[in-house]
Formats: structure tokens, sequence, C-alpha cells
């Protein structure tokens, strides 16, 4: 529903190291490695698999079913009712939740901070190949996805279908991440 606050980031993992310091808004400067061991972490203590979301179960979060440029629509003033970007920066970060959620109750899809995704970053798109559902991205790779565009972000990077990657030990006060439950399916 949210990005990963600084709260949360240190109630599991005894530090925060966030530039922007509030308790309510996302963690950032965390490496891919850092939010892969938070998902770790929370796994083992309350034994749900916790993990990245795909970069296609983040785009489909996002886009919440539109087909639009954001889930609020296609033009800079429906960015601005849910998304923290340069039109609206405040000089950092920003509290989660503040703004419009989409139809699915997600929050801050847009702007704010990147997002880590799980996958490694291919050069022609995840979805080469047609119709596919649930894609997976390339098996290995140098650089990993980002996507959502940050708080200081010119509004056509935040699109739906922007993304952008980053080394996954780079740590960079405009990324964070949220994490997904992942549940088995249900068996007649």
């Amino acid at each position: 529903k949210y990005e990963v606050t600084q709260a949360q980031y240190l109630t599991v993992t005894g530090h925060n190291p966030s530039q922007f310091k509030d308790s309510r808004f996302p963690v950032e400067t965390v490496s891919w490695d850092d939010a892969q061991d938070f998902c770790s972490m929370v796994s083992k203590t309350t034994g749900e698999k916790i993990r990245l979301p795909t970069e296609a179960e983040w785009e489909y979060a996002c886009r919440a079913g539109t087909r639009t440029a954001y889930y609020s629509g296609d033009t800079e003033a429906d960015l601005e009712r849910v998304a923290w970007y340069v039109g609206n920066f405040r000089g950092g970060t920003n509290p989660v939740g503040q703004k419009k959620p989409n139809a699915l109750g997600t929050f801050d899809m847009h702007g704010n901070v990147y997002e880590w995704c799980a996958d490694w970053y291919g050069g022609l798109g995840p979805y080469v190949g047609g119709d596919l559902v649930d894609p997976l991205g390339p098996a290995s790779g140098v650089f990993r996805v980002i996507r959502g565009g940050y708080g200081n972000a010119y509004y056509l990077v935040c699109r739906s279908y922007s993304r952008s990657r980053d080394s996954q030990i780079s740590r960079s006060p405009i990324v964070g991440f949220r994490v997904v439950l992942e549940v088995s399916p249900r068996t007649p």
C-alpha cells in the first residue's frame, strides 16, 4: 500500500540510512541489497514471504487497470493530485500516503522516491515478445530496475511506464522501495 517508511526500516534493521529524516517519510539511501536484507529479516520474523515486486507486478500495481500516463490521467495536473514531483517539490521526500491512492488503494506509485524492483534491467524493456502474463526480467545483468520517479523529477519521468536503472549496491537519496507479501495460491 505504501513505500517502506523510515520507522518501519528502523524497527526491522536497527538503523535509518535516510538523508531526509522523518519517521513518516519513505526510507531512502538504501541499496537493492539493503532492500533484500530488509525483506529477508521481515520474512524470518513473520514467517511470511516478503519480497520486492517484479517490474511487471510494480507496473500492474501502479496502473490499477488504467492505460493513461499516470493512474490519475494523462496531464501534469492529474499527476499533481497523486504525486510528489518537481511541480510540488519541497526539497526532499514527503510523508507516505498524503496524495490520492489509485483504484487498488496503493499510494505514492508516482514520485516521492524511485522504488527498487526485483528484476535485472534489460535495455529493450521488460515486455519484449508480445502478450505475456506476469513476465520476469532478464536472468542476469549489470543494473537493477527502479520505477516511479522521485520528488524532484520532471513529470515525464513519473509516468506509469517509465523505467530506469541503478547499480544494486548504489545508495541514493532518491531511491527507496515497497514490498510484496507473496501469498500461496489456494487449492480447491
